[in-house]
């Protein structure tokens, strides 16, 4: 196929995807689906249209990104996360990793061209952001992006190099930004952590969007007992977004967002797990908050059992997420 006709099949696809979008009926409480299509390829997605939704309405939009081993319907069957859409009144975007892309449907996080502003997997899911902007009435104001795993480290990404698009987001069970670069080095970071500095990761994440002087909140959800993503690649996370809102509030590395909890508080589910809360907050706003779960696996918090990666004795990790995200207007 030569270039002007892959051009041709590009637009074609992009407007199929927009027709299957505009087409769709936009009923309370039901599934839209469709597709998205750039230079970096085609995904396919899910929007989770809430009850009561009204037509000119500004709703948040709630990204929520998969693990490996998964796709939206046992994501949001894991998380519950349409029932609190539901309750709450907002829009959820899943988009759906192919397998010809990655045959255990695992978010690429590692490969370079995954990292950066505009290139790969992340342009395609900020893509299908604006493209359901364009369908529905979408507070941009409030625009989130929270995963699981493979999903979470994307969630990374996504808020390292479009901190202009998402408010806030959520890493759970998942790495810092740049956390590894190779596949080789994926597997290292998963199983004893990241040979890169945070610090120098959270400057790195600064810059990829442009170094903005933008602050990025961020909830990093992890069991102390994850047998799959070493539970240190949570603390990685936590110290390289503090080091991200250092460069964000002044643009110059000087510890004005300092690396230490105003305030850590623990919590327990009766007849479940404990927990511990580490807050971080500067301005008077909760930048970076960190829950530990105690004894908790590779795992949702809370989530439904009859799906994989479910820890139904934790708390409830979507509405943790939720409260988190609700205190963040931009």
């Amino acid at each position: 196929m030569n270039r002007s006709h892959g051009v041709v099949a590009r637009i074609g696809a992009l407007l199929f995807a927009l027709f299957m979008l505009s087409a769709a009926p936009a009923h309370a409480g039901s599934w839209v689906h469709g597709s998205y299509t750039n230079l970096w390829g085609s995904r396919g997605f899910q929007l989770w249209v809430p009850s009561g939704y009204q037509p000119g309405q500004a709703l948040p939009l709630v990204v929520g990104l998969h693990g490996c081993l998964q796709n939206p319907d046992q994501f949001a069957g894991l998380t519950r996360l349409n029932q609190k859409a539901d309750a709450e009144k907002f829009l959820v975007l899943y988009p759906n990793q192919a397998t010809t892309s990655n045959a255990t449907q695992c978010w690429n996080f590692m490969l370079a061209t995954n990292q950066e502003r505009g290139l790969g997997e992340p342009s395609i899911i900020v893509g299908m952001v604006n493209l359901v902007k364009s369908h529905y009435a979408v507070d941009s104001r409030r625009v989130y992006v929270g995963g699981v795993s493979a999903g979470a480290v994307m969630t990374s990404i996504l808020l390292a190099c479009y901190s202009d698009v998402f408010t806030a987001g959520m890493v759970g069970a998942g790495a810092m930004y740049k956390a590894a670069t190779t596949a080789s080095g994926s597997a290292y970071a998963m199983s004893f952590g990241s040979i890169y500095d945070p610090d120098d990761r959270g400057r790195d994440a600064w810059a990829c969007s442009g170094k903005p002087r933008r602050s990025v909140p961020v909830l990093v959800v992890h069991g102390t007992d994850d047998s799959v993503v070493n539970p240190i690649n949570g603390e990685q996370t936590v110290r390289q977004f503090l080091q991200t809102n250092d460069y964000g509030d002044d643009g110059v590395d000087n510890d004005s967002v300092p690396y230490a909890a105003t305030h850590v508080w623990s919590g327990a589910v009766p007849g479940g797990r404990a927990y511990t809360v580490k807050d971080y907050v500067y301005g008077g706003r909760l930048l970076v908050q960190q829950y530990e779960l105690h004894g908790m696996d590779h795992a949702w918090p809370g989530g439904d059992d009859s799906y994989l990666f479910a820890d139904p004795s934790g708390p409830d990790g979507t509405s943790i997420m939720w409260d988190f995200f609700k205190q963040h207007s931009r």
